[in-house]
């Protein structure tokens, strides 16, 4: 029988298909193809984060309940984005190990014994609240079953049906299921709610909004206006909820936004870096905007500058932008001294 090297492999060889979703930057699905072209070696994973590959796998609901199996894996990465297997190696031995090499049976939940694989094992990790919020809603839209019963609420607090003072009755869940299962319609009224929300609602939806970017240029422009609000009071955490939301989307407004605040910048403010490389890396596959970001990281201590570039130089898409703008700057330039400095070091 051919050996079994790759989860893929042992997908195919078991006949399950499983939905694979990426928990790394944000919570999106991700292919089946892109997880078995990554483990042949032949792409580097398309959304790093922190040096692994976070990864939520769905298999089909056990024959005695109606909830899915659920695995949270990190798999490794090397400082190219590609997978280092030796953990993931060692976990598939466990995995041929406990159901039998043949691996035949109809879905993978019908053995409780592979619940122990999640037990010390060191690829499994468990998603913070709003990533495992975001995660349960994304899955359970995709599947067509129910949203939570915390969603209705939601939506008529955020589409202003509902007293502002009545936030504390939401719940992370029913947020996270508003903000996957709305319209473009909602993303109206949320931009006519947005300047009068109490900043515990708000700051809550933005972190729910960051996977599910606006889709309206008003709820970007409502997103600047109260972050810039907040930002002048000196209210960081709703200002970097509001901007984390906004340059999420694609949009040229929140590409503007963020234009604005990094020509501003007279130093290396790590939030604000941090934000944009983190919600905002899109934005930076751009001639200018770049080299202007890592001006601003190399104003930074060595290792500010070193994590957001390679942070950067992790995602396929930038990796060469990364490397050509390090490689072009010129040496008494803010970022030449700085790659000086670290090579001597």
């Amino acid at each position: 029988m051919q050996a079994i090297n790759t989860l893929y492999e042992f997908f195919q060889r078991a006949a399950i298909t499983p939905r694979l979703y990426h928990m790394g930057r944000r919570v999106v699905p991700c292919s089946l193809e892109h997880l078995h072209e990554f483990e042949q070696g032949h792409i580097a994973w398309e959304s790093p984060w922190r040096l692994e590959a976070r990864l939520a796998i769905i298999f089909s609901p056990r024959a005695d309940s109606d909830d899915p199996a659920v695995w949270f894996l990190a798999l490794p990465l090397d400082e190219q984005g590609f997978l280092s297997p030796a953990l993931r190696d060692a976990f598939l031995q466990r995995l041929l190990e406990t159901l039998g090499r043949s691996a035949l049976a109809p879905t993978i939940a019908d053995t409780a014994q592979v619940d122990n694989l999640m037990q010390d094992n060191p690829l499994a990790f468990t998603p913070e609240p709003t990533f495992r919020a975001m995660f349960t809603a994304r899955a359970s839209h995709d599947m067509n079953r129910p949203a939570s019963t915390h969603w209705e609420l939601a939506d008529s607090y955020f589409t202003g049906q509902q007293q502002l003072d009545h936030w504390p009755a939401l719940s992370w869940q029913g947020i996270a299921d508003f903000v996957v299962r709305r319209q473009a319609q909602h993303d109206v009224d949320i931009a006519l709610r947005l300047p009068e929300l109490p900043a515990e609602a708000l700051v809550a939806l933005c972190y729910c909004l960051e996977h599910v970017p606006p889709m309206i240029d008003g709820l970007i422009d409502a997103l600047r206006q109260r972050g810039e609000q907040a930002r002048a009071e000196h209210d960081t955490k709703v200002f970097y909820a509001c901007l984390r939301a906004a340059i999420s989307s694609a949009n040229a407004r929140a590409s503007d936004w963020m234009d604005d605040l990094l020509m501003q910048a007279t130093h290396a403010d790590s939030e604000l870096l941090a934000a944009c490389a983190a919600r905002g890396w899109h934005h930076l596959e751009h001639g200018e905007r770049l080299p202007r970001f890592l001006d601003l990281a190399a104003q930074g201590s060595d290792t500010q500058f070193s994590a957001l570039a390679r942070d950067l130089a992790m995602v396929p898409r930038l990796r060469i932008p990364v490397l050509m703008t390090l490689r072009q700057a010129a040496p008494d330039s803010t970022i030449g001294r700085r790659l000086k400095a670290l090579t001597r070091s």
